[in-house]
């Protein structure tokens, strides 16, 4: 590419975790994961009009996270955009703590919306399996990066998305719950800036009498 301008990938992507603190888009974007789809089309998935769905897709286009990848012809000359994920792989995005809270939280909550989904359709007669572990470990440095490598392991086996089978939606937090040592290689904290000046006490001035 050439060198960054106004319409440069770094601009492109800025706002990545905005754009997904909503669980409603974040439902979007894992359903055009499945298959590129039309507005109508993801309607018919989320229950909500495609008219309410144009708004947010439209954010999700302008984050650059989904992009139309054909003009499907309808009748009476008409034709619908059809959806589907980007190609390239967002980079870091430059999101400020509160950003990300929020982007976690609808990651949360979307869950939330597929957990009360799969129980609504078991009362209804059909089979949907759930399972959530909840617990607390105790993990030095090295224990977490070889649990996090274990779990990116455990993805790529599974990820075949040619596989048979049942989507299944795996979602994983670790979430440490009390501040972790300083690492030796981080840099040391600046000085605490001095004090107010204190003038000496009268008897430490030098040259005075006794």
């Amino acid at each position: 590419m050439g060198e960054q301008g106004p319409g440069s990938p770094q601009r492109r992507w800025h706002g990545v975790h905005k754009a997904l603190a909503d669980p409603l888009r974040i439902r979007l974007v894992e359903a055009l994961w499945e298959e590129p789809q039309s507005a109508r089309e993801l309607a018919d998935r989320t229950g909500l009009p495609a008219d309410r769905l144009y708004y947010h897709l439209g954010r999700l286009e302008a984050a650059g996270l989904v992009g139309i990848a054909e003009y499907r012809p309808l009748a009476h000359g008409k034709v619908e955009r059809v959806y589907a994920p980007a190609v390239t792989e967002p980079p870091g995005d430059a999101a400020t703590p509160e950003e990300m809270a929020d982007f976690l939280g609808s990651m949360l909550d979307a869950t939330r919306a597929d957990i009360n989904a799969a129980y609504r359709s078991r009362e209804a007669g059909a089979r949907r399996e759930v399972d959530l572990l909840r617990g607390a470990l105790r993990l030095t440095d090295e224990a977490l990066a070889e649990l996090r490598e274990h779990i990116a392991g455990l993805a790529d086996r599974f990820g075949d998305r040619d596989a048979p089978g049942s989507w299944t939606r795996v979602v994983v937090a670790l979430v440490d719950l009390q501040d972790r040592p300083a690492s030796p290689d981080a840099p040391a904290p600046d000085p605490p800036p001095p004090g107010p000046q204190t003038a000496p006490a009268a008897e430490d001035l030098p040259g005075r009498p006794s």
